[in-house]
């Protein structure tokens, strides 16, 4: 399949929190749930846009992101997916997902969503200490977490992904050991754990730069994932990403289409997509992305809308690259040689054979004739490997 003929995902933020995390660097707000309305229309508008300038655009993932998309109703999650439909040939076996909050879980709310189309759930359980919680200001306990979970389960969801953080600061290892087996004892099909990145313009970024908090432990992070790595296999998960694990069959299929660099379409204030060989992003603020999409009086090309803010064509030089970058995160898929040459009529390493085989003579990655991946210890140098190839 070409890259032209493969079909796009779709990602949907969702910009609305009730309280921000104080790790989060991400375009959100709070305290403008009165926006969330018109906001809706606004993104039912966009769909519309970005679907008639492509007609018959084949959808295979839909991710409603944020933000805290579990804010909305199921109602409005309806109108959504209807307009999701009526603009684009959605798959029937295309995966549909909602990233939620666990506060904002119950039987009866789970099972709505599951009756309008939802049927993957990735949960921000984050930890399972307290004080760790508080921290990030989170509104949810891990008593919160295991009855959101069992609140899918009952409801119908049978494809659930929780998310941990790790390298926090004052975390210790056996309280990260802790996070794990509360988690794991919730039996999800899906697990990704992210290392704390102290990030500009947040308050945790302020407390570290004024001594209130500890820098992140980069040792003591890495001892982190190396026991979360024994820990998972030794449970059934299989690791197919840096971050990311899953039981097999249960691999996140939105998210892969990130790691293959393969088309997707980005609605909502902030969102990126990639597609038609455009990388482009839309207006950050909701009042502002609402006032644009108001009145559509012309006709766009695709993937653009009234809400792009920023967009560049990518050079085939510019998508090797990130091709690579992100296809090295795939731990065991890696880079496929032949697929590669087929996309864009060069091999890996006539592109970039001295830095690839300069890191495998570290142990870093391997390259056979089939595919170049990145190896159990190139996976914490994994950034050092990335930089090199932009």
């Amino acid at each position: 399949m070409t890259h032209e003929r493969l079909p796009v995902s779709i990602y949907l933020h969702i910009p609305f929190c009730t309280t921000k995390c104080t790790y989060c660097a991400f375009n959100t707000y709070a305290n403008l749930e009165a926006l969330i309305g018109p906001f809706v229309d606004a993104l039912i508008t966009e769909l519309g846009v970005v679907g008639r300038s492509q007609p018959g655009t084949e959808v295979g993932t839909v991710f409603f992101g944020g933000g805290t998309p579990s804010l909305l109703t199921p109602g409005q999650f309806a109108r959504i997916l209807d307009g999701v439909h009526r603009h684009f040939a959605v798959r029937a076996d295309a995966e549909i997902t909602l990233e939620a909050n666990p506060n904002d879980l119950n039987r009866a709310y789970l099972a709505q969503l599951r009756a309008v189309g939802l049927h993957r759930i990735s949960i921000g359980m984050q930890s399972a200490n307290s004080n760790e919680l508080a921290l990030f200001r989170r509104r949810h306990d891990n008593d919160a977490t295991a009855h959101a979970v069992s609140a899918a389960r009952a409801a119908g969801f049978d494809n659930l992904n929780l998310d941990l953080i790790y390298g926090v600061p004052h975390q210790t290892l056996f309280s990260w050991e802790t996070s794990l087996q509360q988690m794991l004892a919730l039996q999800p099909e899906h697990i990704s754990l992210y290392a704390l990145s102290v990030e500009d313009d947040t308050p945790m970024q302020s407390w570290v730069a004024r001594g209130r908090l500890p820098e992140p432990d980069d040792d003591l992070a890495a001892d982190m994932y190396d026991l979360a790595t024994e820990m998972l296999a030794q449970a059934g998960h299989d690791q197919y990403e840096i971050s990311n694990w899953a039981r097999p069959g249960r691999q996140c299929q939105h998210n892969l289409q990130y790691w293959r660099n393969w088309p997707y379409v980005g609605v909502g204030p902030g969102a990126h997509g990639f597609a038609g060989g455009v990388r482009y992003a839309t207006i950050l603020s909701p009042h502002r992305y609402i006032k644009a999409l108001e009145t559509v009086t012309a006709d766009y090309t695709f993937p653009l809308t009234p809400a792009t803010d920023q967009h560049t064509r990518l050079t085939q030089e510019d998508e090797i690259a990130e091709t690579l970058i992100m296809s090295l995160r795939l731990t065991q898929e890696g880079i496929d040689r032949a697929a590669f040459v087929a996309r864009f009529g060069v091999d890996i390493l006539d592109a970039h054979g001295p830095t690839l085989e300069k890191y495998a003579a570290q142990g870093l990655l391997t390259i056979d004739d089939q595919r170049v991946c990145i190896t159990a210890q190139g996976r914490l140098l994994s950034n050092m490997i990335f930089r090199e190839l932009v």
